[in-house]
């Protein structure tokens, strides 16, 4: 089955060259021109990538990306900028976006950014909305934690992203350089960062999975952190 995008771009010349571009690679091709129109398909419609201009007639491309965010927080998206806008860059990718296109680009580069998303959507996660936790539920739909006790605690994207992540490998200890490439969508490579530690340690205070060793989120020395499998994980 052909995959399918959509576009969102206001210049229809622009957004022709992109349609014709992309069906004749062999994809399927949905397109809009502006956020109403946009931001309805790209929450109804099923599709597998967005290609979004940022500057449109009627408002911003963030505000269609923040919706998608919210309702599709898994959603492949390639933001399309103006060459020198470097905070639009930014925002978009602040925002969530995967990648990004500066304008002009070539047909070329357009297909290798859109073929290497797609190369990288697959290993996320999508199909998985919620998981039981010790004491309640983890709902990564709402991106929150509900306990039997009526208690709701907000997770924020990166934390659902990474407790899911781990969720999807019950068993396997998983490193940070992983974590970083699928999770962060960032190359590891001469990277240092804590940001992973800091992401755990909010979970687990997040998940009461704060005992001395943790339950849940494990942390497996000189490898990394693993999800135990829930019969283990319960008190």
């Amino acid at each position: 089955m052909s995959k399918r995008i959509l576009t969102i771009e206001d210049d229809a010349a622009i957004r022709q060259g992109i349609v014709d571009a992309l069906q004749f690679a062999g994809y399927d091709v949905s397109q809009a021109s502006t956020v109403d129109d946009g931001c309805n398909l790209a929450i109804r419609l099923d599709y597998d990538l967005l290609l979004l201009d940022l500057v449109l007639p009627d408002g911003s491309g963030l505000d269609i990306l923040a919706a998608v965010r919210n309702v599709k927080p898994t959603q492949p998206v390639i933001i399309l900028t103006a060459k020198g806008e470097e905070g639009d860059r930014v925002a978009g990718l602040k925002g969530g976006a995967d990648d990004y296109v500066v304008k002009p680009f070539s047909v070329k580069e357009l297909l290798a950014r859109v073929e290497a998303v797609l190369r990288r959507s697959p290993e996320r996660p999508t199909d998985l909305d919620a998981v039981d936790i010790p004491g309640g539920e983890a709902d990564f739909q709402r991106r929150e934690i509900r306990y039997a006790s009526g208690e709701r605690v907000e997770l924020s994207e990166k934390e659902s992203d990474l407790l899911r992540y781990l969720v999807t490998n019950p068993g396997r200890a998983i490193d940070r350089n992983e974590l970083l490439q699928h999770v962060w969508r960032i190359s590891p490579d001469g990277l240092s960062t804590r940001t992973i530690d800091m992401h755990v340690a909010r979970l687990r205070e997040k998940l009461r999975d704060q005992s001395t060793p943790p339950r849940v989120l494990l942390t497996v020395r000189g490898k990394g952190y693993m999800f135990a499998k829930i019969t283990d994980a319960r008190p």
